[in-house]
């Protein structure tokens, strides 16, 4: 599938949003303009036996559930009984440009929300058991046929099957089934218990997953972050000390003071938006950097725009950008902040919206001195 045929023919995305999002589950029957399946089974097997890739076999013999972890040996496939099995690898899409271009079509969703695509294959009777997820997800059906079955939502009270490392719901009451075919996508918001299996050989599903941090994560990165700024001398003071009555006590001014220290840092939405933007953008697989082995200026990069180069951005690295006051932009790419105005603002924006880009040579000093920047620490490439 080349990537200029992936975009729905017949797709609301508006109502969508406003209907569906993170409401309701959502059956949507093959709404491509053409489909076929993007990567196919023996390239996703080699994809797990490689060191730098995420990858899981799950194996059913019930009422057990096996868990292996990649990197799969070569021959692990040759070796599987006849127990149902399926193989999930994670961020096909860092790896493979046409899984890439998938996320075209869901880009109704902002950039920095999008986690990654997760492939699974299963033989006939293959799944990994009913779960929910705590993000939203869209699963879109590549190859063969999976039945899918829903049932209602699910919290941090709900049983699980005690294994260690499958997170598997111990009571599951379908309330909803659908067999997918070729091309059709059923929506899952968070929490929605479900379970998938092939039905059939040869059944690959793509996951597009949906990053969901939860308020721990943002307050524990968010006050490490805030801590390292901090310089040791900035400590508690108390020159108006008066005597209490009672020693054993805290009083209310200091505890009021102890607060306001911790909270005058912590509320600043200015700091917090420029770390968010680099926590954010933090790349999930930092390996796939495409760092040049020669580093190159901006009068490399605009010879190369000359000679008829169009910028690509690494698959496996993460753009998005925050407006400022006066038309500037701080545009954050795999955990670097840079800060844009003018004609940089407008590439910034641009380069975010789009995998590739046409710069032309005549572009603008900085502009030039950033693409140099991105092009140096492997977020972007020139493609002759």
């Amino acid at each position: 599938m080349t990537t200029g045929s992936v975009h729905f023919r017949d797709f609301d995305s508006a109502e969508f949003l406003r209907e569906y999002w993170q409401k309701k589950p959502l059956l949507i029957k093959s709404p491509w303009a053409s489909w076929s399946n993007p990567v196919d089974p023996d390239e996703l097997a080699g994809l797990a036996c490689e060191d730098h890739v995420e990858s899981r076999l799950i194996t059913q013999s019930d009422p057990e559930w096996e868990l292996e972890h990649g990197p799969l040996p070569e021959d692990r496939f040759e070796r599987q009984g006849k127990a149902p099995w399926t193989l999930l690898v994670q961020a096909v899409d860092h790896h493979i440009p046409s899984v890439a271009a998938l996320l075209d079509c869901f880009r109704f969703v902002p950039n920095w929300r999008v986690d990654d695509v997760m492939v699974s294959y299963a033989v006939d009777g293959g799944g990994v058991g009913a779960h929910f997820d705590h993000y939203d997800v869209f699963l879109v059906q590549g190859l063969g046929r999976r039945r899918w079955e829903l049932g209602g939502l699910c919290d941090e009270n709900s049983e699980l099957l005690p294994h260690s490392n499958l997170l598997l719901l111990a009571d599951f009451e379908p309330t909803d089934e659908w067999i997918l075919e070729e091309g059709d996508i059923l929506y899952v918001p968070p929490r929605f218990a479900h379970r998938g299996t092939a039905v059939g050989d040869d059944c690959m599903t793509y996951s597009i997953g949906f990053r969901a941090p939860s308020r721990a994560e943002l307050v524990e990165d968010w006050a490490e972050d805030v801590a390292d700024q901090m310089l040791d001398q900035d400590r508690y003071t108390d020159p108006q000390l008066a005597q209490q009555d009672n020693p054993g006590e805290i009083g209310s001014e200091a505890i009021s003071q102890l607060h306001s220290m911790v909270t005058e840092k912590m509320l600043d939405q200015g700091s917090f938006m420029r770390w968010f933007g680099r926590y954010n953008t933090m790349p999930k697989n930092p390996d796939i950097d495409w760092q040049p082995d020669i580093l190159a200026s901006a009068d490399d990069i605009r010879q190369s725009l000359v000679e008829g180069a169009t910028l690509i951005r690494n698959p496996a690295s993460r753009f998005s950008f925050v407006r400022e006051p006066q038309s500037s932009i701080l545009l954050f790419v795999d955990g670097q902040c840079f800060s844009c105005s003018g004609d940089e603002a407008i590439f910034a924006e641009n380069v975010c919206a789009s995998a590739r880009l046409t710069v032309e040579p005549d572009a603008s000093q900085p502009t030039l001195d950033l693409i140099a920047k991105l092009f140096n620490q492997g977020s972007v490439a020139l493609d002759l």
